[in-house]
């Protein structure tokens, strides 16, 4: 993915994929460890990344509602443009 310039925020079951800190390619919040609590700075992290999986999570759901991919017969490079403006019309349209 760091190759292609691509990268995405993952939930809580995906911790430590990614290997690198200062160039992070998969985006992860913070668990909490047993007797330990999560910093001020920790809790924002895991808001923000919530946000952002909660908005992209409810675009796929409205599409899959519309069925608006079912009979996609296009490129891995097109599908994707498609899909980001399908996204980012999803998002518009929702908070209308």
């Amino acid at each position: 993915m760091r190759a292609a310039g691509l990268g995405a925020v993952c939930d809580l079951g995906f911790p430590g994929l990614d290997d690198d800190p200062d160039n992070p390619v998969i985006i992860t919040g913070y668990r909490v460890a047993r007797g330990r609590r999560l910093t001020a700075a920790q809790k924002e992290a895991n808001k923000l990344v919530a946000r952002e999986r909660a908005a992209n999570e409810h675009g796929f759901a409205d599409s899959k509602n519309r069925r608006v991919l079912t009979k996609l017969r296009l490129g891995a490079r097109h599908a994707t443009a498609l899909l980001r403006a399908l996204l980012v019309l999803t998002r518009v349209e929702a908070t209308r």
